[in-house]
């Protein structure tokens, strides 16, 4: 009993180290460019007048963060001149990034909308860029932070890297949706420019802690790889087309071989299909969300409140239970639980439609919607991670998880013109987006006995 007590305090203990405080940190600053492209791009245009259609597939910017891996060996390669040895080689590239979706945010602030829409949406694409490609740094820098004989605490690191990136998404959208509200109310036209400028300032603050932040990696692996090749007899392309050899076999084609290998055929389009499928009523809904509450009445400041500010706090306490309930009660088992609930809840989307403007549906739909999600997110995770082959973790984890990503940006991008389709009958589209979740689950079922690593 007092060893049960003792191992119990010291995984708590865990989470109050300071690092886990950095990898907090590298979280939010993950998170945070979602709320510029995500949140207040999608409401800056409707309130320009945008449709529902052109809303959704401006949406399509996402797509960018499926395909990110492709240029990662080119992040781990390439050191930017003087800042890489100033601050490090990690930090140099998420510093970089930041500032230029600071400089992003600024020519944000001083463009007029009705003039230069494409331009606006262009700048929204080249924001999501630099932030998946800031993404590639952070994610090894959280892992650097954790030494390799501690795989132990590397769970504990990324509960606070999920919670960080939440804190930077959710919190952000609060600040960004109140002080636009507050500014419009206020009788400034340019409301939506003026909180640009608000969010370039939190941007640069997070630049600035990052620095504080220690950088240990003192070599990249395709670096390491690229060396050897041009070390050896069979450099007979030369050592650029050697490396981009290289690039080409370690991030793609040997991944994917391995994968199939190890499944087959059949089992691994199965498999692909069900993450590319899992998560889209859910990103249906969550593209046109917003949309959908400022249409029925609520302000940006109710909004904020309601899906921003209380729904981090319950996302927050359910991403750390539903990674409790995962472990409790299996894999497969945690995935159709959280498939069904997941769908269920965007029922309450419709009532809130049908019902018109009301607090206390709006607010049990986002409490139980973020639940839903937290737990979907936190099982949808851990599955990927089971799959993957260790000889190759970072290479097939960020293949097999940009399927998923891949599916939520491209088909959710016409989340918009299901809507119109429907004559803005939102109560029929969220009813719809609980059906998508189905092909998904009856995959995984007669997946289940034939995957081997759930076996």
């Amino acid at each position: 009993m007092k060893n049960l007590k003792k191992n119990n305090f010291e995984t708590i203990r865990v989470f109050f180290e300071f690092r886990m405080l950095k990898i907090f940190l590298l979280g939010i600053i993950s998170g945070f460019p979602w709320v510029l492209i995500g949140s207040s791009l999608s409401l800056w245009l409707k309130e320009e007048g945008l449709s529902r259609s052109a809303i959704g597939w401006a949406g399509a910017i996402f797509a960018v963060y499926a395909i990110n891996y492709l240029w990662a060996p080119l992040v781990d390669k390439i050191k930017i001149f003087w800042l890489t040895k100033k601050i490090g080689h990690r930090k140099s590239w998420i510093f970089l990034m930041q500032l230029f979706i600071g400089i992003s945010l600024l020519i944000w602030s001083s463009i007029d909308p009705e003039k230069n829409l494409f331009f606006i949406i262009l700048i929204g694409l080249l924001i999501a860029i630099f932030s998946s490609t800031q993404d590639i740094s952070i994610d090894a820098l959280r892992i650097e932070q954790i030494k390799s004989n501690e795989s132990n605490i590397m769970a504990a690191a990324a509960s606070m890297a999920v919670i960080g990136w939440w804190t930077g998404f959710k919190i952000g959208g609060l600040v960004s949706l109140s002080i636009s509200d507050y500014f419009e109310k206020f009788g400034f036209y340019n409301y939506w420019q003026i909180t640009f400028i608000f969010l370039f300032l939190i941007l640069m603050l997070l630049n600035f802690l990052l620095l504080t932040i220690k950088e240990t990696s003192k070599n990249v692996s395709l670096k390491k790889k690229l060396n050897f090749l041009e070390n050896s007899k069979i450099s007979i392309f030369g050592k650029k087309i050697n490396f981009i050899l290289l690039w080409i076999f370690e991030t793609i084609i040997t991944p994917i071989y391995d994968f199939f290998k190890k499944n087959g055929l059949s089992i691994g389009i199965g498999i692909l299909a069900f993450l590319f499928l899992f998560k889209i009523g859910e990103a249906f809904l969550g593209r046109m969300s917003i949309i959908f509450y400022k249409e029925i009445g609520f302000t940006k400041s109710d909004i904020g409140i309601f899906s921003k500010g209380l729904g981090w706090i319950t996302t927050v306490l359910f991403t750390l239970i539903g990674g409790f309930l995962t472990v409790k009660i299996g894999l497969v088992r945690s995935i159709f639980i959280a498939g069904i609930f997941m769908a269920l809840t965007n029922l309450l989307f419709s009532l809130l439609f049908w019902l018109g403007k009301n607090y206390i549906i709006f607010s049990i739909a986002v409490i139980l919607d973020d639940l839903a999600a937290a737990f979907a997110t936190v099982a949808f995770v851990a599955f990927i991670s089971v799959l993957v082959n260790r000889q190759y973790t970072a290479t097939q984890y960020a293949l097999l998880a940009s399927i998923g990503t891949l599916g939520r940006t491209t088909l959710a991008s016409s989340s918009g013109s299901l809507v119109d389709y429907l004559n803005g009958n939102w109560g029929l589209f969220f009813i719809i987006t609980c059906l998508m979740v189905i092909p998904s689950l009856i995959l995984i079922f007669f997946l289940k006995g034939k995957i081997k690593a759930l076996n």
